[in-house]
């Protein structure tokens, strides 16, 4: 038995395994990855590497085998077929008669474009009678920390989430709920909403950057239109520019807020403030 994860090179994806490798001996992590020179350096401690494409079915022709459990870790290629994409992977995982397939979904609680595909590989899972977990995660602090050169420069955040507030969490700490489900056990056909201890508003965020920076960084609400115009003059396609402030628009209607706890209980411990997330990122 081999616990696989996909998209393993990922930036999940190497919390995930790097997690697993605290818990289990390598020979038993299997990591699969695009691009083998990204895996090198697991490949060197023992982890087993394979290479596969979500778009190219054939890749994962035996990859998996029966008693597995699989990681299913989203695609971020929006103009791809998402759910098609996965399905290859549900497929083969159905073929191979894995012990279990756990899919890194997005909140049921939310209701923007960016879900779709998540609900449309939410239903191919369950229809395909493979024993699943929905690992329905919530926002990453990385999403906003990862990003803060622009804020600083501008002394703004710009966001169209007007009042709304967020359940983020670091992406450790997601990962840490998806080793507590890959190593535990009776997980099996369940749905966790994953989100952060604490919400957050992006004036809270502001006011956290301006505590750390000693500058003044103010929150600069917008439309989503006008979210979507500046995203796509700095580089960002259109239809993504979108996708990114429709959930800006979910977050205004309090659809970003997880309190089911799942997260923290999942981890055996407390998620990540975004203060701390903010400090790390300062200090890079």
């Amino acid at each position: 038995m081999s616990i696989v994860v996909t998209g393993a090179s990922g930036k999940l994806g190497r919390h995930v395994v790097e997690q697993l490798l605290e818990k289990v001996p390598a020979g038993q992590v299997t990591a699969v990855v695009r691009s083998p020179e990204k895996a090198a350096g697991l490949a060197e401690r023992g982890v087993r590497v394979a290479v596969a494409d979500y778009n190219a079915p054939e890749t994962f022709d035996g990859l998996f085998a029966a008693g597995d459990k699989v990681l299913l870790i989203s695609g971020n290629e929006f103009d791809k077929g998402r759910v098609r994409q996965h399905s290859v992977v549900i497929d083969a995982a159905k073929a191979a008669g894995v012990a279990l397939l756990a899919y890194t979904s997005a909140p049921g609680s939310l209701t923007a474009a960016l879900a779709d595909d998540h609900r449309g590989t939410e239903r191919a899972l369950l229809d395909s009678g493979v024993p699943y977990v929905l690992l329905r995660n919530g926002w990453y602090h990385e999403n906003y920390t990862e990003n803060l050169a622009p804020v600083l420069e501008h002394g703004a955040v710009v966001a169209a989430a007007g009042e709304g507030r967020v359940s983020s969490a670091s992406r450790a700490d997601y990962a840490a709920a998806a080793v507590a489900v890959l190593t535990g056990e009776g997980h099996e056909n369940t749905t966790y909403e994953l989100g952060g201890d604490e919400a957050w508003s992006f004036a809270e965020y502001a006011a956290e950057l301006s505590r750390q920076t000693g500058r003044e960084i103010v929150y600069n609400p917008g439309t989503p239109e006008a979210l979507t115009g500046i995203l796509a003059g700095a580089g960002v396609p259109e239809p993504v520019a979108a996708v990114f402030a429709g959930v800006d628009a979910a977050i205004a209607k309090g659809e970003l807020v997880v309190d089911s706890g799942d997260l923290s209980r999942l981890a055996g411990r407390p998620t990540t403030p975004l203060a701390e997330a903010v400090a790390a990122a300062l200090k890079d």
